[in-house]
């Protein structure tokens, strides 16, 4: 059942991307775009996103516990670390570069479009990179601040 609905999560995430237009690169870099071809359309999906995941919290935070699990699996640590901020700025730098992030990329490989045949492998590698990098303590915490 857990996998079930985690399929149809993903499924109904990745048709909203598609109906948003979030799989065109080109959307993404013309928000970004704001000297040039600013395109407001990416706010208005973000937007539309924020308030329904402000809704939703609200809704689940009433809940004793998740449909499919006993206790929530909720992040302890409010650390500003160097491993945050280095990956918030690959994340960042990533997004701006190509255009996708983990979602609409994936969403868009069916396409087979040159630049995205590029940044899913290149994504992955860095997944890749970032966990081997976190299992040998490559990232240090020292100096985090909360």
């Amino acid at each position: 059942m857990r996998v079930a609905l985690g399929f149809l999560s993903g499924l109904v995430f990745g048709l909203g991307l598609i109906i948003s237009g979030m799989s065109d690169p080109a959307k993404v870099l013309n928000f970004l775009d704001l000297a040039g071809t600013w395109d407001p359309s990416l706010a208005f999906v973000m937007g539309g996103a924020t308030v329904t995941a402000f809704i939703g919290y609200r809704l689940v935070w009433r809940q004793k516990a998740p449909v499919l699990d006993t206790t929530f699996d909720v992040p302890t640590s409010t650390l500003i670390d160097r491993p945050l901020i280095l990956g918030a700025a690959l994340f960042g730098t990533g997004w701006g570069i190509g255009g996708f992030c983990p979602g609409p990329a994936w969403t868009a490989l069916p396409l087979l479009a040159p630049g995205t045949l590029v940044f899913v492998p290149a994504m992955l590698g860095g997944l890749w990179c970032g966990a081997r990098a976190k299992s040998l303590n490559i990232f240090s915490t020292k100096g985090a601040t909360q």
